[in-house]
């Protein structure tokens, strides 16, 4: 099990609730940290006045067409995920990020907010010279119904440099990064820029929209619950006892602090994941069944989804994953060994050192405000048959599972050690697995039958 530690904002400790403005006028009391910006965006256009934007849309003949992971990105730039940013990066801001993992406050104050990964919109030749002298495009869904997701105006084009923006954010170019290979390796030679305006809010109808909660919403609900600090702990894999024990952990550390009532905002990434992930519907089922089993407390827990994608781009994106945060109200952070890495593509070792991430975070420019406060390590204590803290004065009765291990034994139908999962989500992985190997049986069968 990974070594964690909380990042967390001490001069934020007792601060009186104060209203934060939203962007069309929507406002939220919430005494939690301040979103980038002083202010939460809100780029989804408002209810009365969406008519008139389809038909402004409808009338536009200058069109692009968004990727799955495009409309990902338009639904975090949406809901204010990486205020104060109003739209896909033009080019000044762009170079910000590659270049200083912030942006540059608007206001001439020389103040800064982290930024470390690009948000941006890719297009083709062919797309730059349809678009040609507009200054406003339609951003349509990936079906082939052209139906308008968005508004683009005010808009820049300019130079897509694959190689720069791969180097800046991955530290390598070598071949197989997951992000790299899904969008930017095919994507257009030109990005275009510019403020966004969402038509509706995004769903994706899969029975999970509402575990996506925007910013404004998360919020509404920590100051429902009378919640005097957030926690926010992310994961793209599922829960085992190791990680409830660090979770449970930091809110009793926050009540030794003086809070009366942290929350934990249970938060797992929900865009794309590389093809070995465990999808985020199973997860979520696996979630679900770890609530349950009462492993985490209902009362104290919040699990909302991330509708962020994920880069696999280590102690750069981990930035963007507590600058995130932020913007949701969250004035702690929990973060592991190799945070947002990967096993390096081509050699056989790491991508990133384990232990940048979390260091990272404590220099980085924008996030001066969070603090690190480490964790011990955790592993299955063999003595007492449960995930505890590593003892290094009996180092023999300690078993480190691993994620490979973890996903070796659920797809050999091997239970873990009593006390590694909580049994219902156990199950829930088995049975993910089980599907796995049905799927790949039916495709056998249906290759053998004759036509």
């Amino acid at each position: 099990m990974a070594s964690m530690a909380i990042l967390f904002t001490p001069h934020m400790t007792h601060i009186t609730p104060r209203p934060v403005t939203l962007r069309r006028g929507r406002r939220v009391s919430c005494g939690l940290i301040d979103p980038d910006g002083g202010r939460l965006v809100d780029l989804v256009v408002p209810g009365p006045l969406r008519d008139a934007k389809r038909r402004e849309a409808a009338s536009n003949p200058a069109r692009v067409r968004l990727s799955r992971i495009d409309l990902e990105w338009v639904h975090v730039l949406s809901e204010g995920w990486a205020s104060p940013l109003s739209g896909f990066m033009r080019e000044t801001e762009f170079l910000q990020t590659l270049h200083f993992n912030s942006l540059r406050a608007a206001d001439g104050s020389g103040s800064v907010v982290n930024m470390s990964v690009p948000i941006v919109l890719s297009i083709d030749d062919l797309q730059r010279r349809a678009i040609g002298g507009f200054d406003r495009v339609v951003l349509v869904g990936g079906s082939d119904d052209d139906e308008p997701v968005a508004m683009l105006s005010n808009i820049e084009i300019y130079k897509h440099n694959k190689e720069e923006r791969i180097a800046r954010t991955w530290g390598t170019t070598a071949p197989g990064l997951p992000y790299v290979e899904e969008t930017i390796a095919k994507a257009g030679h030109w990005l275009i820029g510019g403020d966004l305006e969402v038509i509706e809010p995004i769903k994706y109808n899969d029975g999970l929209d509402q575990y996506r909660l925007s910013p404004a919403q998360l919020r509404e609900e920590f100051t429902r619950r009378n919640a005097d600090a957030v926690f926010a702990f992310q994961l793209r894999n599922p829960i085992h006892n190791g990680h409830a024990l660090l979770m449970t952990d930091t809110r009793r550390r926050l009540l030794e602090m003086g809070y009366k009532n942290p929350i934990l905002l249970l938060h797992p990434l929900g865009g794309y994941t590389k093809a070995d992930d465990v999808p985020l519907s199973w997860r979520m089922k696996q979630h679900e069944k770890v609530l349950e089993d009462g492993v985490l407390n209902p009362e104290t827990t919040v699990v909302a989804i991330f509708p962020s994608p994920m880069h696999y781009a280590g102690p750069t994106e981990v930035q963007w994953h507590a600058k995130a945060r932020i913007n949701a109200g969250a004035n702690f952070y929990i973060v592991g060994r190799d945070p947002a890495g990967m096993s390096h593509p081509v050699e056989k070792r790491d991508l990133y050192d384990a232990d940048h991430g979390k260091k990272v975070l404590a220099m980085a420019p924008g996030l001066q405000k969070l603090n690190i406060l480490p964790f011990k390590v955790a592993a299955y204590d063999k003595t007492q048959r449960k995930m505890a803290f590593f003892d290094p004065s009996r180092p023999q009765d300690f078993l480190f599972i691993s994620g490979t291990k973890m996903r070796t034994l659920a797809k050999n139908r091997e239970n873990p050690p009593d006390g590694f999962m909580c049994p219902g989500g156990w199950k829930v992985l088995v049975d993910y697995y089980d599907s796995l190997d049905q799927l790949e049986k039916d495709k056998k069968l249906r290759e053998t039958v004759p036509a």
